[in-house]
């Protein structure tokens, strides 16, 4: 990913929120993100990266921008030093199941291999998006966390996948 990138991953990031956690999040809420907010957000974010993060894209045919993943650290606390983290991985909505997502997982594992064990956090009812982590060698590890979304529970599972 470079800087220019930044409008097209916000655009793939917010229009994916919208097309998988429709059911699972308000939908007021998911109607309401801005795609340039998070694009002025993601600059910030992509000039300040820390150390060891990881920013990928995937292009289709023409050029475009189809997919995004991000990784690096670990951030959860307490968890043992050195661990890996798949912070998001999104696909354009209408290449859901084109490949592109399965090209983005082959990638990151291929730059996770320095961690001996990748996580990645997703939402309990996102049952399309676990079988996908599931087929990719993840599985949950007992964590699990409830973040609110316009007053409303979001609950999450996290997932992890030793290096094999």
């Amino acid at each position: 990913m470079t800087a220019s990138d930044v409008d097209a991953v916000s655009a793939v990031r917010i229009r994916g929120w919208q097309h998988a956690y429709a059911g699972l999040m308000p939908q007021s809420y998911l109607d309401g993100l801005d795609i340039a907010a998070d694009a002025a957000r993601r600059r910030e974010r992509f000039a300040d990266a820390p150390s060891g993060t990881t920013q990928l894209v995937a292009e289709a045919a023409d050029g475009a921008v189809a997919g995004w993943a991000a990784l690096g650290p670990a951030q959860d606390v307490g968890l043992p030093p050195g661990e890996g983290e798949l912070y998001a991985l999104y696909v354009r909505p209408d290449l859901i199941g084109s490949g592109v997502g399965r090209e983005l997982m082959d990638e990151v594992l291929s730059r996770a291999a320095p961690y001996p064990v990748l996580r990645l956090w997703v939402l309990e009812g996102n049952e399309r998006a676990r079988r996908f982590y599931e087929r990719a060698g993840f599985g949950p590890d007992g964590a699990t966390s409830a973040d609110e979304v316009a007053g409303v529970p979001v609950p999450e599972v996290r997932y992890h996948r030793p290096r094999r």
